[in-house]
């Protein structure tokens, strides 16, 4: 089993920046990938970034450019680094640890996100 930790989500104003952080604890075997979704109200549950034990990143378009994804493979920890955030990035920001070899999907609470003027 494994459980995810955000933290990091807050009231910024737009153009800001915010840092996400994700803990995952348990059995997470490789290869694997960490990542990032969000949920704006009314709205479907959305992908943001991902980032596998290999390396290899993904971004959505709405974000390339402004959000960058980052792992701590010792600590099973990952970031998302939120620059020039607008209003459409108003949403909680749901971390996700997907065991490739298991096809097993988890996530955490979510955390959230407000964009100001």
């Amino acid at each position: 089993q494994v459980q995810l930790v955000e933290s990091g989500g807050g009231l910024v104003q737009a153009g800001g920046s915010l840092r996400l952080s994700c803990a995952a604890s348990g059995s997470i075997f490789s290869p694997n990938a960490m990542g990032w979704f969000r949920q704006a109200p009314g709205k479907q549950r959305e992908f943001v970034a991902s980032l596998t034990s290999g390396g290899y990143t993904d971004y959505a378009d709405a974000v390339k450019g402004r959000f960058t994804i980052s792992r701590d493979n010792d600590q099973n920890t990952v970031f998302l680094q939120m620059n020039s955030l607008k209003h459409d990035a108003n949403a909680i920001y749901y971390c996700n640890v997907a065991i490739i070899s298991q096809g097993a999907h988890y996530w955490g609470k979510g955390t959230l996100v407000a964009v100001s003027s």
